[in-house]
């Protein structure tokens, strides 16, 4: 529910202290996509790695076949609104928030994660003529082929894994083909890039570097967002596969610690990866005024079991604030395809993918929800890149790593 909160507020600034966005005066609204972009787009296979959307899955009256709006419940993903966006899968993601490292905070983390995970498989088992369960790279041109959305799925943050690396081969087996070892804070496999404490691994730690190893092992593509530099740098230099950022952005557009600078971005490309372009972490936002953070504040907290009917009443709520208040600024469409582009001169269109972060605080002005994903396109064909380096961004990279993880994990079997 945390990450429906950062969406509520229309910026995750609000809620986290880490700044989105930017322009002082309203940005312009990008073109509509003509008629024939929108069929080159919807020709192409496209995937996200980074869909925060099971955190909804177990809400009351939400449902994965109806289409939602931004604007009434804050959501940003759904099956009618992907289909409109020409979006035909991605990696849905088991998140867990930081917590103790503890015995007891393991055994919790590990509980919620592993129920997530049968959130995303429930959902697809529901709804069998719509969605698929993807465990190989050849499944998504399969599924998609059938008619049907493949779903992939990711942990962000490995703290529910523990200190029994079992679980992770436990995860692989519920179709896990992604993992990152940490998030906002540091854990005890990694470095977080975005600590207030700082390093205290100086990268990965022992454990951590047993967790890399058993993900190579497992064929799971191993995810660098979140993580420090120093994380970057190890993973490059000690996977046995080429590696993943899911959702990252360009340090050279906005200088944030969860974004890669300019000879990290070349590193992981020049290794084989990969750097799917974020729409957060594009330029630092204006303070809310101390009116509005009590504003805010006196809304109360949103229940982890709150319903579709008690979410759209925050709201109404919500939109009452901003008649009375200013809010800080947005980022827009061009600034995300600024860090796009930017990404695409240092790595080449064989080295960047999508990762916009929907339903995790992701989304900018101009590039509300999935629905609007040709104008990516729109854009790409403008600044010259060509058909085939498009299906490249939109999937062809990721499942390039997909397979690659998949098949060093085939090489060493019953090694």
């Amino acid at each position: 529910m945390r990450r429906l909160l950062t969406v509520l507020l229309g910026s995750a600034a609000l809620l986290t202290g880490v700044a989105h966005a930017a322009d002082k005066k309203a940005p312009e609204k990008p073109a509509e996509v003509p008629k024939a972009i929108k069929t080159l787009h919807d020709g192409f296979l496209t995937l996200d790695t980074h869909l925060d959307t099971p955190e909804h899955f177990a809400r009351q009256g939400w449902s994965m076949i109806d289409r939602h709006a931004v604007a009434e419940d804050g959501t940003q993903v759904d099956l009618p609104r992907m289909k409109a966006g020409g979006l035909d899968g991605g990696f849905f993601v088991i998140y867990t928030g930081q917590g103790e490292l503890t015995a007891e905070g393991y055994r919790k983390a590990r509980d919620f994660a592993l129920n997530r995970a049968t959130e995303i498989r429930e959902m697809v088992a529901a709804h069998p003529d719509q969605f698929e369960l993807a465990y190989t790279a050849e499944d998504a041109a399969r599924i998609n082929k059938a008619g049907k959305v493949f779903v992939f799925q990711s942990i962000e943050n490995s703290w529910p894994i523990g200190e029994d690396l079992t679980l992770l081969e436990t995860f692989y087996k519920t179709g896990v083909r992604m993992a990152g070892p940490v998030h906002f804070r540091n854990n005890q496999f990694a470095d977080s890039s975005t600590d207030p404490k700082g390093k205290i691994w100086h990268g990965y730690s022992p454990l951590g570097l047993r967790w890399l190893a058993e993900a190579n092992r497992l064929g799971i593509l191993v995810d660098v967002s979140h993580a420090s530099d120093d994380i970057v740098d190890q993973s490059v230099a000690l996977s046995k596969a080429p590696i993943i950022a899911s959702h990252s952005g360009a340090k050279a557009i906005f200088d944030h610690p969860r974004n890669l600078d300019d000879a990290r971005i070349k590193k992981i490309a020049d290794s084989g990866g990969a750097i799917c372009i974020n729409s957060v972490y594009l330029k630092a936002s204006e303070q809310p005024s101390p009116e509005l953070m009590a504003a805010l504040k006196a809304l109360g907290p949103l229940d982890d079991e709150a319903t579709e009917a008690q979410v759209k009443a925050r709201m109404v709520k919500m939109a009452a604030l901003k008649t009375q208040y200013a809010f800080p600024p947005r980022a827009n469409f061009e600034t995300f395809m600024a860090s796009m582009l930017h990404t695409l001169k240092i790595a080449g269109p064989k080295a960047v993918c999508i990762g916009a972060d929907w339903d995790g605080g992701g989304g900018v002005e101009g590039l509300e929800d999935v629905a609007d994903l040709p104008k990516i396109t729109a854009r790409l064909k403008a600044e010259g890149y060509s058909d085939a380096d498009i299906q490249a961004i939109w999937s062809g990279n990721v499942l390039r790593l997909i397979a690659g993880a998949q098949a060093y994990a085939k090489s060493v079997a019953g090694k």
